[in-house]
């Protein structure tokens, strides 16, 4: 039996990741952020003031990666990164006025990027699709928990 990368889930959906950061980046770079850096914004969006361990708790990246990602945001004007009050070892992660301002229009930089992405589907059929990855990335944090 042949293994064919067409009814493969992992192929597939490493192709739509791919076909999706290409969607936005294009966007992205219009706007001064890359795709890279945009879980970073959701996040500081929705809580601004983290510690970078707060943000690898609630997202899923490497350390290593999440470290590279906040230089480049604090490089690009989007971020600062000031001292904890109360752990001398952690940093606070806030989003700049930029940083801020960013968020209507990154969002619909990701809107459209989605919408390119999903042409041609009904929405009942993108509705029936996220609903379906939602339920793929919890079966694969399980797995990771095991």
């Amino acid at each position: 039996m042949s293994f064919e990368r067409t009814n493969s889930a992992l192929y597939l959906s490493s192709q739509l990741a791919k076909g999706l950061g290409r969607a936005l980046h294009k966007r992205a770079a219009a706007l001064g952020f890359s795709p890279g850096q945009f879980p970073v914004l959701l996040v500081l969006w929705h809580e601004d003031g983290l510690t970078q361990r707060q943000l690898l708790d609630r997202m899923e990246v490497e350390q290593a990666t999440l470290a590279n990602t906040l230089a480049r945001m604090e490089r690009d004007g989007l971020i600062v990164r000031s001292p904890h009050p109360c752990d001398r070892r952690a940093q606070i992660v806030t989003l700049t006025a930029r940083g801020r301002e960013l968020e209507r229009f990154a969002t619909e930089a990701a809107t459209l990027a989605d919408d390119e992405i999903f042409a041609g589907f009904r929405t009942f059929e993108r509705e029936l699709l996220m609903e379906y990855m939602r339920m793929a990335l919890a079966n694969a944090r399980n797995l990771q928990r095991d």
